[in-house]
């Protein structure tokens, strides 16, 4: 389906939301208190910024007595979209951050990857998979990056750990590329990037993926992730903690410009492997 398609029955959804919250005599605030998020949520969700997950659309169901409209009009988004259920939402999200912090301790972040990365790490986690399934992948997770391309395209920081920049995916030829990918991208300064070097040791969040986005009209989030899903986070208590952690990641990197050095250098390191096989 196509991406402005699908924004439209989103926005359907929020007028349908709206017109059973009004029907029901009840505030934002109040429908909000029964489903278990902020009234402020439920006025996101009828604008069609925010996109609920699964379970507060059953919820709503249950409170509206809609029988089941809106779970099934989410259960039908989410099958149509390219990405995993857990990651539609942090998808549409990220295409209109203002301003997106990752970190990312052992994979490339999908938005700095190259075509031929991608598919190594998809076919690595794939084995099985068919060619149409791989090339799906690879096409969704470049058009993503198509953000960065963009005159509006968020202020995007990225703390690498060094076993990212090091870890050979595909081949030493792939590797190289793909650290010349964000080099370029580094020195053209549409991203800052800074890498934890592994001798820095313990750091902060040890155990996984952090990604923070903040917004021109909405409160900013957190997600986290590993191998087999990923949580998308909005409590304001949570959120806090997660920028903090994100900012011990930052002091414990190297400067923009030794990481850089440690990018290049390792790069150059691949490409040395990749002339001699």
């Amino acid at each position: 389906m196509a991406k402005g398609r699908q924004d439209e029955r989103w926005r359907f959804f929020g007028e349908l939301l709206k017109e059973h919250r009004e029907t029901a005599g009840l505030s934002q605030n109040e429908l909000g208190g029964l489903v278990f998020v902020s009234g402020a949520h439920i006025g996101l969700f009828e604008q069609g910024i925010r996109k609920p997950q699964l379970d507060v659309a059953e919820r709503i169901d249950s409170v509206l007595q809609t029988g089941g409209i809106f779970e099934r009009t989410v259960r039908d988004l989410i099958n149509k979209s390219p990405y995993a259920s857990y990651f539609h939402e942090v998808a549409e999200l990220e295409a209109v951050a203002t301003k997106i912090c990752e970190f990312a301790p052992t994979v490339v972040p999908g938005l700095l990857q190259t075509r031929e990365y991608i598919r190594a790490v998809t076919v690595a986690a794939n084995p099985f998979a068919t060619e149409q399934y791989i090339e799906e992948k690879v096409t969704s997770r470049r058009d993503r990056a198509r953000i960065l391309d963009d005159a509006t395209r968020p202020e995007f920081w990225v703390v690498l750990h060094e076993n990212a920049v090091r870890a050979p995916v595909g081949s030493p030829a792939i590797m190289a590329d793909q650290l010349d990918h964000i080099a370029t991208l580094i020195r053209d300064r549409w991203v800052l990037v800074t890498v934890i070097p592994r001798s820095a040791g313990a750091h902060a969040s040890m155990n996984g993926m952090l990604r923070l986005m903040e917004f021109e009209d909405q409160p900013p989030t957190a997600y986290t992730e590993t191998s087999f899903t990923g949580t998308l986070l909005d409590d304001p208590a949570v959120v806090r903690r997660a920028q903090r952690a994100y900012d011990l990641l930052r002091v414990t990197a190297l400067s923009p410009a030794e990481s850089l050095a440690l990018i290049e250098s390792a790069a150059e390191d691949f490409r040395r492997c990749a002339s001699t096989n």
